[in-house]
């Protein structure tokens, strides 16, 4: 005999919601802003004089769904020190950018990414691909202060430099590295 289930053991959860005068965090409101190539360089270039982390992402993509919230606890640990971006690949080239802004909103509020820059392709997805020297999602990338790309993290260089996926905790090391080598200067 077989018997599964879903609960809890315990006392029973609270569904009464917070207490009356208890402080809730608020997280911020998710913005989301229609980039073509042109302006997704732009706006990284905008962050020079801060290492800038870019995670390029698809709602459509489960290695990205679940690495996705690395870059929001990667914010909240290291602050101002960093600009982060994500970047939505989710449009591929039919219909308008728009017809995806949904789901793509949905699933940033999911993980209060609020605090990151967040940024809608409105290219074909293919020729973002090119233009941006990735071959596919989850993919990010690692600018130093002077806005040099440091490190690519995709799957070339997981199997290449690492014989598995990259995770944040690769990130990190770059980003660590990026801010104390630039603090020497």
């Amino acid at each position: 005999m077989l018997i599964a289930g879903c609960g809890w053991y315990g006392d029973p959860p609270d569904d009464h919601g917070p207490q009356a005068g208890a402080q809730q965090p608020v997280a911020n409101p998710v913005s989301i802003a229609v980039a073509d190539h042109s302006e997704i360089v732009r706006r990284i270039a905008s962050h020079r004089g801060r290492v800038v982390i870019l995670d390029c992402w698809s709602t459509s993509c489960p290695p990205c769904v679940k690495e996705f919230p690395g870059l929001v606890d990667l914010k909240k640990d290291y602050g101002d020190t960093v600009s982060c971006l994500s970047l939505s690949f989710d449009f591929e080239g039919f219909g308008v950018p728009e017809d995806v802004l949904e789901p793509v909103r949905k699933f940033l509020e999911q993980v209060s990414a609020g605090d990151i820059e967040n940024l809608l392709n409105s290219d074909e997805a293919d020729a973002l691909y090119k233009k941006m020297n990735i071959t596919s999602v989850p993919a990010v990338m690692v600018w130093d202060r002077n806005g040099t790309l440091i490190q690519q993290f995709d799957d070339e260089y997981a199997s290449e430099k690492l014989g598995r996926t990259f995770t944040y905790d690769d990130v990190r090391r770059a980003v660590d590295q990026a801010l104390s080598s630039q603090s020497k200067e």
